[in-house]
């Protein structure tokens, strides 16, 4: 990866609906080489996917829990793959500590996250679940940002 790569992908990261013809004319390259740089990145997986942001609340979904996890040992893969399977998952880390999986996951309901803490208990790999409900988000943003890259 190259400037010129890092160059695409700070205007992509800031609006990924970028066309290829304004990448190319903000960098002063040709179309067809914004168009094979930014194949080339999704090819070889720098770029996974192109995504929106959403303002969680807004579409109904009012809690947003940090599950922690403590798992038998030789099960852990397990468990986080089938936590990773849950549309409410947002994110799992495997963690140091005295957790093994840190989970972060959206709920409309107070409901489902009850239903969603239980039903992750009754996986005899798990040993102890610790949630944390978040009060209110000061900043949430997954992307990398421009200057980092």
């Amino acid at each position: 990866m190259d400037d010129l790569d890092r160059k695409i992908l700070r205007l992509l990261v800031e609006d990924s609906r970028r066309s290829f013809r304004e990448i190319a004319k903000l960098l002063g390259i040709a179309v067809g080489t914004a168009y094979n740089r930014i194949k080339k990145l999704e090819d070889i997986g720098v770029i996974k996917a192109y995504t929106i942001l959403l303002d969680q609340k807004k579409i109904g979904y009012e809690l947003t829990a940090f599950i922690l996890i403590q798992a038998e040992g030789q099960y852990l893969e397990e468990v986080e793959r089938e936590a990773a399977k849950l549309d409410a998952v947002s994110c799992v880390y495997d963690i140091t500590g005295d957790f093994d999986v840190a989970i972060i996951a959206r709920f409309k309901h107070s409901d489902d996250l009850n239903t969603f803490i239980k039903s992750m208990l009754k996986n005899t790999h798990v040993k102890k679940t610790v949630t944390n409900v978040v009060l209110n988000i000061v900043k949430e943003d997954l992307r990398i940002k421009p200057l980092k890259i």
